[in-house]
C-alpha cells in the first residue's frame, strides 16, 4: 500500500502553513464555517492563500454555505477544492462542483455501518469522499476530536477516492491506516495545542507518522 496523502485542516496562521508543507503534507485545509474557532476572513484567506502558492493544494471547508460565500472565499483564498461539511445533498454537491469548476469533497459522517453506505450517493455528484466522526447534534460538523470505529471502513470498495477523518492524531494515525488502508488522512484537532491552536511539533509528529506508515 502506498503512504497516505496528508491534509491538515483548520490552518489559521503562517507558521501551521510552513510546518505543514515543511512536513510534506499534500493538502492544507482552510475553514470558512464561521461557528468554528479555526474559521478564516476572507482578509486571513488571502494572506494565507498567496503565502501557500501552489506549493500545497488548498482546500476550502464549508457547512452548508451559499454561493456568494463560496465564490468570496475562491477568490480570497484561490482555492483548488471545495469541502463540503454540511448536510449538502448530491444534488448540492454537484451544483458547486458545476458552478465553481473545482473538485468537490463531500464528507460523510460516520457512527453506524449504514452511514458508510451513504458516501455511494454521491459517486455521481463529487470527486472525494472524506469519512469522518459524526458530532453530536447541535455540535460543530467537525473538528472535535471524535473516532468513530475505524472497521466500519475495513471492506469500503467505493467508486471515489476517499479519506479517512476523526480524531487522528500523531500517537494513533497508523493504526488507523493498518485498520482502514486509508489512501488519505485528515487532521485538526489532533495536531492543536487548544481549539483552533495549531502546534508546529504535532504537525510535524503527525507527518512523521504517516510517512511510516
Amino acid at each position: 500500500m502506498a503512504v497516505p496523502r496528508i491534509k491538515i485542516c483548520g490552518i489559521n496562521d503562517p507558521a501551521a502553513l510552513e510546518a505543514a508543507i515543511a512536513a510534506r503534507a499534500e493538502y492544507a485545509g482552510f475553514n470558512f464555517f464561521p461557528p468554528s474557532p479555526r474559521c478564516l476572513t476572507p482578509h486571513q484567506a488571502a494572506a494565507l492563500g498567496t503565502h501557500a502558492g501552489s506549493r500545497i493544494t488548498k482546500v476550502g471547508v464549508f457547512a452548508d454555505a451559499g454561493d456568494a460565500a463560496i465564490a468570496e472565499a475562491i477568490e480570497a483564498a484561490r482555492l483548488d477544492a471545495a469541502q463540503l461539511h454540511g448536510s449538502e445533498t448530491p444534488e448540492r454537491a454537484a451544483q458547486v462542483k458545476g458552478r465553481f469548476g473545482i473538485p468537490v469533497w463531500k464528507v460523510v459522517s460516520v457512527s453506524v455501518p449504514g452511514d458508510v453506505e451513504k458516501a455511494a450517493a454521491y459517486e455521481d455528484a463529487a470527486d472525494f469522499i472524506l469519512f469522518d466522526a459524526k458530532t453530536p447534534k447541535g455540535a460543530l460538523p467537525g473538528g472535535m476530536g471524535l473516532v468513530f470505529d475505524w472497521g466500519l471502513l475495513s471492506t469500503y470498495r467505493g467508486r471515489l477516492p476517499w479519506g479517512l477523518a476523526g480524531g487522528l492524531t500523531p500517537e494513533n494515525v497508523a493504526e488507523a491506516v493498518r485498520i482502514t488502508g486509508a489512501p488519505l488522512v485528515d487532521t485538526s484537532s489532533g495536531v492543536e495545542s487548544a481549539p483552533g491552536v495549531k502546534d508546529v511539533d504535532k504537525i510535524a509528529a503527525f507527518c512523521k507518522a504517516v510517512s511510516r506508515c
